[in-house]
């Protein structure tokens, strides 16, 4: 009896679906669970409209974001601005120039610099990581020593630090901060998955059979050590668009502001953010939904990537 109601619920869960990871790879049953959290759609969401808007921002802006259209409307005397009007959706900045464009360009600038930060700093920390955990002993001790060191520094005084290393500034300047803050994260996180794969069973049957160690390390260890890194990338994305806003808040960005960043545009606008500190929350609100739509995907996929989440 207590047999076929075992089996009868079997059969029963197998046609309503109710145990969907059971039989299929980890990718597969990642991707039903990613599918069915609300967390992961909002911040898919958030991240596809400001792709989205990055992509096309130079054929939806109404107006060119470093022409001074609007100049004659501003006074320094009265202390105003364009005001919201045709043509101008969000009206102008302190200089005159459509605050929409600037807005819609700014986003473009903001995804380069946190793609081509987040590239460099993982292409790095592969290096770091690769290098001790594949081979262990004082090579892994000698690496690690110096990633202690580069974290032991909070990352955006580090940032700060090697960006004001540069004598003339530019978005090259905060790209190069940003990245060499990320390498020790990227770093130490891959070091730890090789060190798991060097003790794993395929690892020591591809050794027994006298496959080299080359070999060994990028067939077997870093393919199966890449999951983890991938999920921290997505995350680290959130820290490097507010890593490089700080930098370009605090001056170490682009000189030439006609090309406009969001970050960027905080610091010109905290000259005049007592009486018109819309130029500072329109920047500051996408800074906070972008980095909130990476931050929600990247823990929506380390869940989801959990293997303990299968069970």
């Amino acid at each position: 009896m207590v047999t076929t109601q075992r089996k009868q619920r079997i059969d029963d869960l197998a046609e309503s679906g109710a145990a969907p990871d059971m039989g299929v790879s980890l990718a597969v049953s990642a991707w039903r669970r990613l599918r069915r959290s609300p967390v992961f759609l909002v911040g898919a969401t958030i991240i596809g409209v400001f792709v989205l808007v990055a992509a096309l921002a130079p054929f939806v802006a109404p107006h060119d974001p470093g022409a001074y259209m609007l100049e004659d409307q501003v006074s320094r005397a009265s202390n105003t601005i364009p005001p919201p009007q045709d043509g101008h959706p969000l009206g102008g900045d302190q200089y005159g120039r459509d605050l929409l464009s600037r807005i819609l360009l700014g986003s473009q600038q903001t995804l380069l610099v946190a793609v081509l930060a987040t590239v460099i700093g993982l292409g790095g920390g592969l290096i770091l990581g690769i290098t001790a955990g594949a081979f262990g002993g004082w090579v892994d001790a000698f690496v690690m020593r110096i990633v202690d060191v580069m974290l032991s520094v909070p990352s955006l005084l580090l940032a700060v630090s090697i960006g004001a290393l540069f004598v003339q500034q530019s978005q090259f300047t905060v790209i190069v901060a940003v990245a060499i803050v990320q390498i020790p994260i990227f770093g130490r996180l891959l070091r730890g998955t090789m060190l798991a794969q060097r003790a794993s069973d395929h690892v020591l049957a591809a050794r027994a059979l006298g496959v080299k160690p080359t070999a060994i390390v990028f067939r077997h260890m870093l393919p199966n050590a890449l999951g983890p890194v991938i999920v921290q990338a997505t995350l680290v994305l959130a820290l490097a668009i507010i890593d490089a806003a700080a930098l370009s808040f605090l001056g170490l960005g682009a000189a030439d502001d006609s090309t406009p960043e969001w970050g960027q545009m905080l610091g010109s606008a905290q000259q005049v953010i007592d009486s018109h500190p819309q130029l500072a929350f329109y920047p500051a609100i996408c800074i906070i939904l972008v980095a909130l739509g990476f931050t929600l995907v990247g823990e929506s996929l380390r869940d989801a990537l959990d293997p303990k989440n299968r069970r």
